[in-house]
């Protein structure tokens, strides 16, 4: 969270420049609309960058924007027939069939005025769109039946709403037809409901007007026409004539319409208000990239959202593809009818989220393709396709199961995801959105999903008499952006520039590294002809070898050392990678290890010093596929056996003894706080960490000079709602028990956290081990720095919700912010940041020993990846010039896919090896060492001495060749023999 108490986002308002600028170039450009003129906004987005498009917008709305909240009158007003109100056809279908739950009471809101208008004040919200129920004012329907009660109801509600100094935005109908139109007319079915409507518009306009200058006619035409008279999931349930809905829409348009014209030659002149029809819909993105999908997916919009919105901002007429595929099924206009319906919406109202439009009730208007959430392309479809009208956001948000208190974590990152979409189509897009419309104000009851989820910003305990209203998080949440007028871009949201110290280490991970047991120089006893006439191709002659060659092998014979040691290229002057203990000592007995390999890693290990890049060195890396103990050890109870921290010691002193000439930054246990991992095989782990550095001071350090520590993985842990001190303590307990279980210890007081223990107490849990005094002793202060490996951030909240991960033992749900970029893990460059200042409190030398992101291997041009370690890095030097960490070296992970795939700097394609866009990226950045301030003079730094002064890069010679002429053109090479070694070389072993 930041300091105002929203969510934190991504990214900088940088952002917004790089954006406008792509938006400059073309990508947007507000045309009169044309046929289909929607059917681009695929495209458009397809085209921008990624991941920057993607990446959290900080900025703010215009000064004039509208911050609204709503409810609707069926789901929150109750009194279903006090003081003279009618039946509603929700009060009517809520007791058919087996349905045993009904609106009859809701939040009461009927009788809690002053609550509710208080629950707006503090929102701080401009806007409070309600509906009027119209059996309410007029209990059959009908102007003859009025009732002076209801209307006073509204007249006071209004009053309060003006004197907290916020505008009603009233909505005429929201899907609660007066029962007795229902039954004596049929509803929306019968045209008669057009001039009825019309008279009850009229005296709404009249009776409020004055004080409205925001009307809704109709909430979502589609519900009301496919779901009320089509599926018969809400009222009034019928589902006995599939092509009712549509004529029930042209009865709805056409109510719309003259309610409108009404307005339009009565009311404007004196209200100066704006009217229009609130329309639905979902977003929906092609499930293949051919043109005939997005067609599909432009109709799937029209039969939803077109339906209504083209017949009324366009031509007065339906979209031609519910003409083609309805045929006489779909109504015609009359050129009157058409005159009459067209232009009449004076701003385009849009509602989006959880409504029935959203969630098809069946496939049949998806044709093939699938919903999105994406409120942004839907408004720049609008805008699009509509010929950029101002669109007013009606109603937006999300759900939580009806289980869940005033801790709403998922409707908060839904509301703010939906918000950060509606800023970014403002100040990137250049769409006209003028408000928008938090759904809702309080919990109620939700139609045909009843009591069984809850929308509101306010918790009602419907248990209680007077239904007591309490702010969950998602008020807070939106209160502060209603006060921020949106996400203002902050001092620690921008890039920082500077450099890094003369001294930092740049490397590169690996979780391993190719190992070649065969030195390829002269080790093929094969004759091959060379066809020098033709294609020059080698092609082996069965049934000849060459004599062996007696020589003792070179490093330079290894041609994976070779092509590994290309990692200079990259630039950077470290690199990290792993040993298989299991290979090395495969019997478990150091005094016979595997003089083979380890005569690799030591050639290796010398290779990369020639090209002056410093090995940084683990002993055993954990993965959870295997064990990479010795065979005895992996099969006597693995780490629980207390014979395994010794024989680690003894396996890092035979490492020592034979790599420490090469190695100077050694790491005993790579991530092993994994959670698979017990309490008593990490207790036992600490242990083998402890002895193994106390092997490292005592008997090697003198002489050898280096350092030793162990990596904690360590992804950052925030607090889901920073604004609830409840939040702060699960975040805490999380960061020790998957971190401080094995720093503190080495780093700290030598023992687990407090909160650890005391948590473990408190469930009666004796796993964690007590350590012995000795131990105690043995482990604390083993380490010369801090490594960590870290990246992604994950979210925590005390609350329980069923959709996302919930942690019984910590009591902590796991979850993500929606506005987040996904890969798959969440990319928060912030999270590093806070990490690195978690770990300056032990006051330690710091590596960030692998930071990367998975990627599709098969883009090269690794966009993503770019953005993850600018951003990343740049996150690394705040930590170090604006908050004192002292950070040593910045580790990119990792240097290919083939070893780990997906995260590579190097890509691989059958045996080439691909150069990724990330790597020249990372290679600049090294080059500069940081983000310089431009202008400013360069860094002089020192120039630093090769590391080993008698070792020299592998030069190319050719030795020696016996040449046999057979024919014309053709040779047979015998051992032809090119090898590189060095110029003035030493053999390994």
């Amino acid at each position: 969270m930041d300091k105002t108490g929203h969510p934190k986002p991504v990214l900088t308002a940088t952002m917004k420049a790089l954006l406008t600028f792509v938006t400059f170039l073309g990508f947007f450009t507000p045309v009169t609309a044309k046929p289909n003129a929607g059917l681009k906004t695929w495209g458009r987005f397809n085209k921008l960058p990624y991941p920057a498009d993607k990446a959290f917008l900080y900025d703010t709305f215009p000064k004039d924007f509208i911050w609204a909240v709503g409810t609707a009158a069926y789901q929150v007003e109750g009194a279903f027939e006090k003081d003279g109100k009618g039946l509603s056809i929700w009060d009517t279908f809520t007791r058919g069939g087996t349905r045993m739950i009904t609106g009859d009471v809701g939040s009461d809101s009927y009788h809690n005025i002053n609550a509710d208008t208080r629950a707006i004040k503090q929102l701080g919200v401009s806007h409070y769109r309600f509906s009027l129920s119209w059996s309410r004012i007029f209990p059959n329907g009908t102007r003859g039946s009025y009732n002076e009660i209801g209307t006073n109801y509204y007249r006071t509600l209004i009053k309060k709403l003006k004197e907290i100094r916020v505008e009603p935005v009233v909505t005429l109908y929201h899907w609660d037809l007066p029962d007795h139109l229902q039954q004596t007319l049929g509803g929306w079915s019968n045209p008669e409901l057009v001039g009825i409507f019309k008279d009850y518009a009229d005296f709404c306009f009249q009776a409020f007007g004055d004080d409205v200058k925001y009307w809704i006619t109709i909430d979502n035409p589609f519900v009301v026409a496919r779901h009320g008279y089509g599926t018969g999931v809400v009222a009034p349930g019928i589902k006995t004539d599939p092509d009712l809905p549509f004529r029930v829409g042209h009865n709805l348009l056409k109510a719309h319409a003259a309610a409108w014209h009404l307005y339009d030659r009565h009311y404007r002149p004196r209200h100066h208000g704006k009217l229009s029809m609130a329309l639905a819909s979902h977003w929906i993105k092609p499930s293949r990239t051919r043109l005939e999908s997005l067609r599909e997916c432009q109709c799937s919009l029209d039969h939803v959202l077109g339906w209504f919105a083209r017949p009324l901002f366009i031509d007065g007429d339906y979209p031609p593809c519910m003409k083609s595929r309805l045929g006489s099924r779909l109504p015609s206009f009359t050129p009157e009818e058409s005159e009459q319906v067209k232009g009449t919406a004076d701003f385009f109202a849009l509602s989006h989220g959880a409504a029935l439009s959203f969630h098809l009730i069946n496939d049949s208007l998806k044709f093939g393709q699938q919903e999105d959430l994406d409120l942004r392309m839907l408004l720049y479809w609008v805008n699009t396709e509509y010929d950029n009208p101002p669109i007013f956001v009606v109603q937006s948000g999300w759900y939580v199961l009806g289980n869940t208190k005033t801790k709403d974590p998922k409707h908060m990152y839904y509301l703010k995801r939906f918000i950060a979409e509606a800023l970014k189509s403002i100040v990137i897009d250049g769409v006209n959105v003028i408000g928008y419309t938090a759904w809702s104000l309080i919990d109620g009851f939700e139609w045909h999903r009843e009591y069984g989820i809850r929308r509101g910003l306010y918790h009602v305990d419907f248990n209680t008499p007077d239904m007591k209203r309490e702010p969950k998080t998602s008020a807070t949440f939106y209160r502060n952006v209603i006060q921020s007028n949106g996400f203002p871009e902050l001092p620690e949201n921008r890039p920082v520039q500077g450099s890094f110290p003369c001294d930092f280490a740049w490397g590169v991970s690996a979780n391993s590294i190719q190992v070649e047991t065969t030195p390829t120089q002269f080790a093929d006893p094969n004759v091959y002809l060379w066809n020098i006439s033709n294609n020059g191709e080698l092609l082996k002659l069965e049934g000849f070898s060459a004599p062996p060659l007696h020589r003792t092998p070179h490093c330079a014979d290894y041609a994976t050392i070779r092509q590994q040691v290309e990692i200079r290229q990259i630039g950077v002057n470290h690199f990290h990678f792993s040993l298989n203990w299991s290979a090395l000592v495969p019997t478990g007995d150091v005094a016979h290890p595997n003089t083979t390999l380890l005569g690799y890693y030591r050639c290796f290990s010398r290779q990369l010093l020639q090209a002056n890049v410093t090995p940084v060195v683990t002993l055993w890396h954990h993965t959870r596929q295997r064990s990479s103990l010795p065979a005895p050890l992996d099969t006597a109870n693995k780490w629980l056996n207390s014979k395994t921290p010794e024989a680690f010691a003894d396996y890092a002193r035979l490492c020592y003894r034979e790599l420490g000439a090469y190695v100077k930054i050694w790491i005993t246990l790579n991530e092993p706080n994994d959670e698979m991992v017990s309490y008593p095989e990490g207790h036992e782990m600490l242990r083998a960490h402890a002895l193994a550095w106390h092997a490292y001071d005592r008997e090697f350090r003198y002489a050898q000079g280096g350092k030793v520590s162990l990596a904690l993985h360590m992804d950052w842990v925030e607090p889901a709602f920073s604004f609830s001190r409840k939040d702060v303590e699960p975040a805490k307990r999380v960061l020790d028990f998957c971190v401080g279980w094995f720093a503190e210890p080495i780093f700290g007081s030598g023992d687990y956290p407090v909160g650890m223990r005391s948590w473990l107490r408190q469930l009666n849990s004796l796993e964690l081990p007590v350590f012995k005094k000795d131990d105690r002793q043995l482990v604390k202060g083993t380490y010369d720095f801090f490594a960590i490996s870290h990246f992604s951030t994950k979210l925590v909240t005390h609350a329980k919700e069923d959709s996302y991960t919930y942690t019984a033992m910590l009591e902590v749900q796991h979850m993500i912010d929606t506005t987040w970029i996904m890969s798959p893990r969440p990319v928060v460059p912030w999270g590093l940041r806070k990490a690195l200042n978690w770990v300056r409190l032990f006051d330690v030398p710091v590596y960030v020993m692998a930071n990367g992101v998975q990627e599709d291997p098969a883009r090269f041009k690794d966009s993503l990846r770019v953005y993850y370690l600018y951003n990343y890095i740049n996150e690394a030097l705040k930590a170090y010039t604006l908050d004192g960490v002292n950070l040593k070296g910045y580790f990119a992970y990792a240097l290919n896919d083939q070893r780990d795939p997906g995260f590579g700097l190097y890509g691989q394609v059958h045996e080439e090896v691909i150069v990724k866009a990330s790597l020249s990226n990372y290679r600049n950045i090294i080059e500069h060492n940081g983000f310089p301030i431009q202008g400013a003079e360069p860094q002089l730094c020192p120039s630093v001495a090769p590391p080993c002064r008698s070792c020299h890069v592998l030069g190319k010679s050719p030795v020696m060749g016996f040449l046999i002429l057979v024919g014309s053109g053709v040779l047979i090479t015998l051992g032809l023999i090119i090898y590189y070694t060095a110029k003035r070389h030493k053999e390994c072993y």
